[in-house]
Formats: C-alpha cells, sequence, structure tokens
C-alpha cells in the first residue's frame, strides 16, 4: 500500500515520499492514513482485506481497530520464522522494477533478469542488503512482542510456523483461517 501511494502520487503517498527520500521511517500518522483511504476503496469493503507488514507498532493496531470500528479486525496472524531463515529469504528476494512482481533468486540468474510478466528488469530491492535487513529485523523485534501482545489479549493473535516451502505454509495458514470463518 505504502508503495502504491507513493507511485500513484496520493496526497499522502507524496508525504511519505518525502520521509522515505529523507531516510526517515514514515510516521504513523501517514501509515494509517494510507491504510485508511485504501480500506475505503470499494473492493476492500465488500470483498474483505489481508493486510500484510501492517500494523507494526501497537499505536498503528489502535488506529486500525479505530478506523475498522464497523468491521472488526477478526485476527492477527504471526508467522513464526528464524531470523537466519527471514535473512537468507529476502536476501535472495528479486522484484521486478515495472510491475513489482517477486522472484527468488537461486544464485544463478539470467543477466539481465527479465520479468516474464512484463518484460521489466528483475532486481533486488536497496532494502533487501543484509545490513539493511539486519536493521529491519531489529526494528521488528523490539516492536513486535508488545503488537503481539495487543492482539493476544482479545484472543486475535494466531501463531502459524512459516518454516518449509510456500505451499506447506500457505497450507498451515489456510487452516488457521478457515477454522475462524
Amino acid at each position: 500500500m505504502l508503495r502504491a501511494a507513493v507511485r500513484e502520487g496520493t496526497e499522502l503517498g507524496k508525504m511519505a515520499k518525502a520521509v522515505i527520500d529523507a531516510g526517515q521511517l514514515v510516521s504513523d500518522e501517514i501509515m494509517v492514513g494510507i491504510v485508511a483511504e485504501r480500506l475505503q476503496a470499494d473492493d476492500a469493503s465488500t470483498r474483505g482485506y489481508i493486510l500484510d507488514g501492517f500494523p507494526r507498532t501497537v499505536a498503528q493496531a489502535i488506529a486500525l481497530d479505530e478506523i475498522t470500528q464497523h468491521k472488526p479486525v477478526g485476527m492477527a496472524i504471526d508467522l513464526v520464522v528464524p531470523r537466519e531463515l527471514v535473512l537468507s529469504r529476502l536476501s535472495a528476494r528479486r522484484v521486478c522494477r515495472d510491475c513489482g512482481a517477486n522472484y527468488q533468486s537461486t544464485g544463478v540468474d539470467p543477466s539481465p533478469w527479465i520479468c516474464e510478466n512484463c518484460g521489466g528488469d528483475v532486481v533486488q530491492r536497496d532494502d533487501d542488503t543484509p545490513e539493511a535487513i539486519n536493521n529491519r529485523l531489529d526494528l521488528y523485534e523490539t516492536q513486535t512482542q508488545p503488537l503481539i501482545d495487543y492482539y493476544g489479549q482479545s484472543g486475535r493473535m494466531f501463531h502459524v510456523d512459516g518454516v518449509g516451502s510456500p505451499d506447506d505454509v500457505f497450507d498451515r495458514l489456510t487452516k488457521v483461517v478457515e477454522g475462524l470463518l
């Protein structure tokens, strides 16, 4: 959502871009505003939605609960993955510059790597270097436990083993979600 708001040049997207370009973290106020705008879209209100990576803080979770009072957040899922595996997975992630399609590097990648969806260049994101990933993981660890506690207190937190193939993890996620419907 954040990248889309920046790409689309929305008012909040422009504000976020200025913050990102300055090397700062986007404030809760801007992030919550971007999410609130997106959740007002027809597809989100009729079909529902999945938020990935938001909320990241208890303040964001409280704000999300306020903007979704009419249809409260039903669950939060914590994918439990060892730090070393997260580092390995994200270091190997590649993305199409044009359409955003995700790929996984095998170490024997074509050069140049062309997206099979749109023909754009496939590159490593600037924030997927080991140093940047470790910085994000440190921040995640300090902010996540209070967030897990927040959702746990209301019975909305579910932990899912994130180790294994994408299909295995998806199957475990599906069982948790289907068990609550």
